[in-house]
């Protein structure tokens, strides 16, 4: 059974940091992509960033040059170091991969979601 799990979300100051990391576990013979969307009261989720196996990373314009995304395949992990954080950052922090789990099966799984909350 796959399973994915964030950690590292919280409270912070405007102007502060945080990174998020999210570690899939299970049954997986391939990561095709891992990465981080969030929502936020009244909004739809977002895309905030994503990284394939190869290392192409791909960001929403609002997090490009505060926001980066990396990864450890040997541990099935991807991490989302945030910086210059701002109040409309506070969101529910989402992991969303897209596992192969067998051959001719790849689909999608989340995370439970972290809470990111800015404060000025």
């Amino acid at each position: 059974q796959v399973q994915l799990v964030e950690s590292g979300g919280g409270l912070v100051q405007a102007g502060g940091s945080l990174r998020l990391s999210c570690a899939a576990s299970g049954s997986i013979f391939g990561i095709s992509v891992m990465g981080w969307y969030r929502q936020a009261p009244g909004k739809q989720r977002e895309l905030v960033a994503t990284i394939t196996s190869g290392g192409i990373s791909n960001y929403a314009d609002s997090m490009k040059g505060r926001f980066t995304i990396s990864r450890d395949n040997t541990k099935n992990t991807v991490y989302l170091q945030m910086n210059s954080l701002k109040p409309e950052d506070t969101a529910i922090y989402y992991c969303n991969a897209r596992l192969i789990v067998r051959i001719g099966g790849e689909y999608d799984y989340w995370g439970q979601g972290t809470q990111v909350t800015v404060s000025s």
